[in-house]
C-alpha cells in the first residue's frame, strides 16, 4: 500500500503547478502550493501514508461535517433540517443568490458557508466560547489526537477579511434563520475553521464515518448510525461544492473538501482517506488532490456505486 500511494503522490504532483492557493484569506496565500500528501486508515487499524502527509493545514470547509454531527446530536436531525435544507447547489460555497432567490428562509444545505453558520449556531453552549471549545473537544476526540489545536493567524486572517460571511450570516438573522448574536456566532465559524489538522487526522475521522460512528482504534461509538448515514449522504451531493456531480461520478465516495487544500473521504466499511493539496481549482477545490483520490479509487476500486 506504502508503495502504491508514493507512487500515485508522484504521478500527480505535476498538477500543483495547475492550480492556484486560496489568496481571499490573506494567510493562506502564503501557503506552499507544491505540497501533496495522502493517509489512508482502514478500519482494521491499520495506517498508510504518502508525500506531505504529516504537514499541518487548516481545516476550513472540511469542519463543517464536524459541526452538522454536534447540531444533529444535540437538537435531532428534523429541528437541523428545518433550518437547513439537503440539496446540493450550483452555485459558489459562498454565494447569497440561493438565500435570496431560492428560499429566503434556509440555506440550501450545511456544506455552504450560509448552511455552515446556521449549523454552527444550533450548537449548544451557554457561551461562544463553550460552542468552539465542544467543536474543537469533539474534532480532536474523532481524530484520535488531543493536540489539535486553531491556527491563530488564519484565524486573524479570515475574522478580518470575513466579510462575505458577515453578509450571509445577517441575511439569515433578518429571515429569522439566526438565533443568537450574529457576531459571536460568526467568530465560532472562523475559528472551527482555523483548526490545524494533518492528513492522518482526517481520515481517522473518515475512519470512524466509514464505520458507520464507531472509532475503529477505541471501538467506541461517538455517533449514531444514523447520523452518520446522513453526513455521509450530504458529503455525497454537496461535500465537494458545485463540482460534487463530477466527484461522484469520477470517484464515487462521500468526500468533503476545504480551501486549505485539504480533502477527507470514506469509503463505507474499509477506510478513510485524506488528501492535501492547497493549489485550488476554480471551484475551490484541491486540483492535484482530486486527481489523486481519481487514480486511488481507480486503483482500488473505491467507488461505492
Amino acid at each position: 500500500m506504502n508503495r502504491l500511494l508514493n507512487s500515485i503522490i508522484e504521478n500527480n504532483r505535476k498538477w500543483t503547478k495547475e492550480g492556484q492557493v486560496a489568496s481571499y484569506i490573506p494567510e493562506l496565500s502564503k501557503v506552499d502550493s507544491n505540497l501533496l500528501g495522502i493517509c489512508i486508515s482502514t478500519l482494521g487499524g491499520e495506517e498508510h501514508c504518502a508525500g506531505d502527509s504529516d504537514t499541518k493545514f487548516t481545516i476550513q470547509s472540511i469542519s463543517k461535517i464536524v459541526t452538522l454531527m454536534l447540531a444533529i446530536l444535540d437538537n435531532g436531525k428534523d429541528y437541523v433540517f428545518s433550518k437547513v435544507g439537503m440539496e446540493p447547489t450550483d452555485t459558489s460555497f459562498n454565494s447569497i443568490v440561493n438565500l435570496e432567490i431560492k428560499d429566503a428562509h434556509k440555506p440550501i444545505n450545511p456544506m455552504i458557508n450560509a448552511g455552515a453558520i446556521a449549523t454552527v449556531s444550533m450548537i449548544a453552549g451557554k457561551d461562544s466560547e463553550e460552542v468552539f471549545e465542544r467543536i474543537l473537544k469533539f474534532t480532536r476526540k474523532i481524530s484520535n489526537n488531543p493536540n489539535i489545536g486553531i491556527n491563530d493567524s488564519v484565524y486573524k486572517s479570515e475574522k478580518e477579511t470575513g466579510d462575505r460571511n458577515r453578509a450571509l450570516a445577517y441575511f439569515m438573522k433578518g429571515t429569522g434563520v439566526l438565533d443568537g448574536n450574529v457576531e459571536e456566532i460568526l467568530n465560532v465559524y472562523f475559528k472551527q475553521c482555523s483548526i490545524e489538522v494533518t492528513c492522518r487526522d482526517l481520515a481517522r475521522i473518515g475512519a470512524m464515518l466509514a464505520n458507520d460512528g464507531i472509532m475503529p482504534w477505541s471501538g467506541e461509538r461517538v455517533v449514531p448510525r444514523d447520523v452518520a448515514r446522513i453526513v455521509k449522504t450530504i458529503m455525497v451531493t454537496c461535500g465537494m461544492y458545485d463540482a460534487s456531480g463530477k466527484f461522484a461520478v469520477q470517484i464515487g465516495v462521500p468526500a468533503k473538501s476545504g480551501v486549505g487544500g485539504g480533502i477527507l473521504a470514506c469509503v463505507p466499511r474499509r477506510m478513510g482517506v485524506a488528501v492535501l493539496g492547497p493549489a485550488l481549482d476554480e471551484k475551490g477545490n484541491s486540483l492535484a488532490g482530486i486527481k489523486v483520490m481519481e487514480e486511488l479509487s481507480k486503483q482500488l476500486d473505491l467507488s461505492i456505486f
